[in-house]
């Protein structure tokens, strides 16, 4: 792994995606992430920006935290850059790894968490942060988890005063849009080696 293909990832000027937040960048370089654990991330990031700009403008009684939700989603796979094995297959090891990581580095675990609780949004200690995280996580490749989409459209029925179904059509809408950019996002970061 280089640090020009890592710096590639993280370079503004490669993928029309929002950068990652300086400290998160820094942290990858000192790591020596792999160029497409950047790449992951900035996609991640990028569309939890745009799901929490949205939401935030369609539903202003939706009680979350925006920053937070951003920052979990470009940090949620951290724990990749010591198991990297998971970049390309399947497993669940990098999720305590990478809050330890978070932590360890001087991140608050109300931060941290999001390492941890991305793959398992049906744990009972998961809020709707949580759950935003997992969604821009699965959706930014278009995948939709009717279960955690579920769990985000009981929260903008009770909290917005909507009916079900509402929530849903509504929720649904906002996924469709930003599934529609997934073949760019994920050419994007196949571009990066692993």
């Amino acid at each position: 792994m280089s640090t020009a293909e890592l710096a590639r990832a993280l370079d503004p000027e490669e993928q029309s995606l929002r950068p990652l937040p300086d400290e998160v960048s820094d942290m990858l370089v000192a790591l020596a992430a792999p160029a497409r654990l950047a790449a992951h991330l900035r996609a991640v990031h990028d569309v939890a920006c745009e799901l929490t700009e949205v939401l935030a403008a369609r539903y202003p009684a939706l009680v979350f935290d925006p920053a937070a939700v951003r920052y979990g989603a470009a940090t949620h796979d951290i724990g990749k850059v010591v198991h990297r094995d998971e970049l390309t297959g399947p497993g669940s090891r990098h999720e305590p790894t990478g809050r330890s990581l978070l932590i360890d580095r001087g991140v608050p675990s109300r931060l941290a968490r999001f390492a941890g609780t991305h793959g398992s949004w049906t744990a009972p200690d998961t809020a709707l942060d949580d759950h935003l995280v997992s969604l821009a996580d699965k959706i930014w490749k278009a995948k939709r988890v009717p279960d955690l989409e579920d769990l985000v459209v009981a929260r903008l029925a009770a909290e917005c005063g909507l009916e079900r179904w509402a929530a849903f059509a509504g929720l649904d809408d906002i996924l469709d849009v930003i599934a529609a950019g997934a073949d760019e996002r994920l050419a994007y970061q196949g571009r990066h080696p692993a």
